[in-house]
């Protein structure tokens, strides 16, 4: 997709060293820099390895990336289809207010169609009033009857351990 003022596309493998950066972005934005471990050769091999585990769509503007949207699938076993899960959108603020935070959005949304999932879900941080904002005027709504767990480091090697 191209606009006047940006472009998309899916990402290559020499995108991954600017989307790690985007994602340290994002996660100083969301106060969890603490936690952004991406490295582009980190990216390079989930992405474009054996087994690719995500994709990404890419933002480019004034010649360079400005945005992402990462992304994988998962499935759901009620409606016997893959899911599309959008793991991260994330564009810079000198770029916002143009459009490609909802062309990203929406052309995640697009592949899903595509690909026929069964549907499209993300999390959102709760003070994030922005986003939900932005999802909320493309018609998107909160589960409020399910709470995300989560496993990760010394307890997932723990819950791992248990396993026969």
């Amino acid at each position: 997709m191209s606009t006047a003022s940006y472009s998309l596309r899916l990402a290559r493998p020499d995108d991954c060293d600017v989307i790690a950066a985007l994602i340290f972005e994002l996660a100083t934005y969301e106060k969890l820099e603490h936690e952004a471990k991406a490295t582009g050769d980190g990216l390079r091999a989930q992405m474009f390895g054996p087994r690719p585990y995500a994709e990404a769509f890419v933002a480019e503007a004034d010649g360079r990336i400005v945005g992402f949207a990462l992304f994988f699938h998962s499935f759901s076993t009620f409606r016997c289809k893959p899911s599309l899960y959008l793991e991260d959108l994330y564009v810079q603020p000198a770029y916002r207010s143009r459009g490609i935070g909802k062309a990203l959005f929406t052309s995640c949304a697009k592949l899903a169609a595509e690909r026929d999932c069964g549907r499209m879900e993300w999390s959102v941080l709760d003070w994030n009033e922005p986003s939900i904002g932005f999802y909320r005027s493309l018609g998107a709504r909160p589960m409020s009857d399910w709470t995300v767990y989560r496993l990760r480091d010394v307890a997932l090697a723990a819950a791992a351990s248990l396993a026969p």
